[in-house]
Parts: C-alpha cells; sequence; structure tokens
C-alpha cells in the first residue's frame, strides 16, 4: 500500500473534519491514521504525542477566528452591514459549535474559546455603538444567539433568527 505525503497542516485539517463529526475522542493518531489512509508513524513524524497534536488543532482554530477578526476590521460598508457579515460568517464555521462541544471537558480549549468571544464581544459592541445601541448587553445577547443558534436549528434558520435578532436591535435603537 502506497502512503501519501502528509505535512503537519493535513493532520491539522483531518482533525478539524474528525472533530466536527465524531467529537473530540476522533483526535488520536490511530483512527486518524487511519481516515488518510497512513500510518501512526506519519502521525509522530509531525506531533511529539497526541497533546501536541490537539493543541495545534485548538491554535490553527483559533489563529483562523483571529483572522477572521481582522478581516472583519477592514471590512467596508456600514456598521449595520458588517453586523449581519460577521453573524453570517460565525454561523458558517461548522468547526465552532465542535470547538465549544469540546471545550466542556478541556480547559485549554475553553481559554482559547473565552479569547476568540472576548475579541467577538468587543467588535459587537463597536459596531453596535456606531449604530448608535450603547448597552453591551445587546453586544452580549448577539453573541450569545451566534454560539446557540447552531445549536438548536440548521444553517439557514440560524442566519435567519439572527438576521430578525438584529432587526429587533436595531428597531430598538
Amino acid at each position: 500500500m502506497k502512503h501519501q505525503r502528509l505535512n503537519k497542516q493535513s493532520w491539522v485539517d483531518r482533525g478539524l473534519a474528525a472533530l466536527v463529526l465524531k467529537g473530540p475522542t476522533a483526535l488520536a493518531a490511530e483512527p486518524l491514521a487511519r481516515d488518510l489512509g497512513t500510518t501512526k508513524g506519519s502521525f509522530y513524524w509531525h506531533f511529539k504525542d497526541v497533546p501536541d497534536f490537539q493543541s495545534a488543532v485548538v491554535k490553527h482554530w483559533q489563529g483562523q477566528a483571529f483572522a477572521k477578526m481582522l478581516a472583519a476590521l477592514e471590512d467596508d460598508g456600514s456598521a449595520e452591514q458588517r453586523l449581519r457579515r460577521f453573524g453570517k460568517e460565525i454561523l458558517a464555521d461548522s468547526h465552532d459549535p465542535a470547538m465549544r462541544a469540546w471545550a466542556r471537558s478541556d480547559k485549554s480549549v475553553a481559554k482559547a474559546i473565552s479569547q476568540v468571544d472576548t475579541e467577538r464581544l468587543t467588535y459587537l459592541s463597536n459596531l453596535l455603538r456606531h449604530l448608535g445601541i450603547k448597552n453591551d448587553d445587546f453586544a452580549q445577547s448577539l453573541l450569545a444567539a451566534l454560539i446557540g443558534l447552531p445549536a438548536v436549528t440548521n444553517k439557514t434558520a440560524a442566519a435567519k433568527s439572527f438576521e430578525t435578532m438584529v432587526d429587533l436591535v436595531l428597531a430598538l435603537k
């Protein structure tokens, strides 16, 4: 059997996909190697051990989340347009709910999510201030909706619900 040559990012990407499909227990060398059609040796070539790999998965997700925040900060358009795009971006990320589920049993994942959420909350608060809404509870409510909607409905309905919530918040100003 010929094994493909994998790099570190291949493993991290497969890890994120496995996390979404099977949860954090899938983030181990043997099942990932099987999924990739290679040996565990390839895994250990790139990672010292499973915790090192899991740390790389968390750092990658967090880096992507921060990169999206940076892109949002540089985004053109009105504050309302940017608010709606930001919500859609978060709701489209299938990794986010999986990371949050993992965070319930792993403090390092919870810390990474907390750092991302702090930045997201700051961004939402600033957007709302630009729209004349100074009460930070609205930003907290919007973030909570973005976190919770994927758990209770499909992506299309979640996006529609978020749009309705933004409409409501904007009508209250």
